[in-house]
């Protein structure tokens, strides 16, 4: 049976929250309020990393085991105070979508249902500014947790190269996400562009485990360094967020001293928040030092005179200057074999 809805009181507001004791995640049993009383406890980081962006909705009204679907428009009936903002996307559809406020907002969103979030990575205050460079080290076929530790290192020694201080964390999942706060200076075009060179870098340096290759059958067993997630109007999941795992696991910023013995499935919503009050915010400075991608825009500049194409990007996008075709390298080879036989048919 549903259980009565309760009140909250967050943030000097009244959040209503509808059966809170319907399970979400089935492992050990957590409720949705249970998931309320999670956001509560790492309220003070995640809206330090979170706080003001425009945030995409990932619904989930069954919990983690169920159907979910993605809202990027506030529904009709949210209260009056929720603070919303426009968002665009490069074709020119515009949505309505709530802003991380608060710790009301957090807590109204989870009644509704979504257990993460996934903000933009610019304040709603600054929509021209993207303020976060995200590299995204995806898991190919073939590649374990191990090699995702080593390429993160790998990341970051190439940053501090070019004088970039970057911020880790779990993807509550089998990867992980590296971070650099930006100054308020460069576009998404541009912090795309800026991605695209430091993975190309990486794969030159380190061609045998890591790859820039946007085609599947290009990667093989390497590290996917996925630039593609700082393309305008993309959001990544974000740090403190609940994945829809039937642990409930977290994706969870991490000292990079962490890195090389972390278990990101041991890190859930029951063990979290007592992990953060021992060791803290480890991205508790992010925000202090604010970095510039310039020296990776000029090596994006060099890349382009040595005649390199921008990379691919993905179909959903207009089509982009100086982009090769959008075809996967195996069927352009048969589309050429396909002319030939035909023209000697002829």
């Amino acid at each position: 049976m549903a259980s009565e809805a309760i009140m909250l009181e967050l943030a000097g507001r009244e959040v209503r929250v509808s059966n809170p004791d319907k399970i979400f995640f089935s492992q050990r049993g957590e409720t949705k309020l249970d998931l309320i009383r999670y956001y509560q406890a790492v309220e003070v980081p995640l809206l330090r990393t979170m706080g003001g962006r425009p945030t995409l909705m990932q619904r989930f009204p069954d919990g983690a085991s169920g159907k979910s679907f993605f809202q990027k428009r506030v529904p009709k009936g949210a209260p009056e105070w929720l603070q919303t903002t426009t968002v665009r996307t490069p074709n020119g559809t515009e949505s309505n979508a709530m802003v991380a406020a608060d710790i009301a907002h957090i807590a109204w969103a989870a009644n509704m249902g979504c257990l993460g979030f996934h903000p933009w990575p610019y304040l709603a205050s600054e929509p021209e500014f993207t303020d976060e460079l995200r590299i995204d080290l995806d898991p190919s076929p073939g590649i374990d947790f191990d090699d995702i530790r080593a390429a993160a290192y790998r990341v970051r020694k190439l940053c501090l190269e070019l004088g970039i201080v970057t911020f880790v964390k779990t993807t509550g999942s089998r990867g992980l996400h590296i971070y650099a706060r930006l100054s308020p200076r460069w576009d998404s075009y541009q912090v795309r562009a800026a991605a695209v060179a430091l993975a190309r870098e990486l794969e030159r340096r380190h061609p045998e485990t890591m790859t820039a290759a946007w085609w599947k059958e290009e990667r093989g067993a390497r590290v996917f360094v996925d630039f593609n997630q700082n393309a305008p109007h993309k959001t990544v999941f974000g740090a403190w967020s609940v994945r829809a795992r039937v642990g409930a696991q977290v994706s969870t910023p991490l000292s990079w001293d962490e890195v090389q013995t972390v278990d990101p499935n041991a890190l859930t919503m029951a063990v979290v928040p007592a992990r953060l009050n021992k060791l803290g915010d480890p991205w508790l400075l992010m925000a202090d030092q604010p970095q510039s991608i310039q020296p990776l825009l000029d090596m994006s500049e060099q890349d382009m005179a040595a005649g390199m194409m921008d990379a691919p990007w993905p179909p959903v996008y207009p089509k982009q200057p100086n982009e090769p075709p959008r075809v996967a390298p195996s069927r352009a080879k048969k589309d050429v074999a396909d002319q030939a036989s035909g023209a000697n048919e002829r």
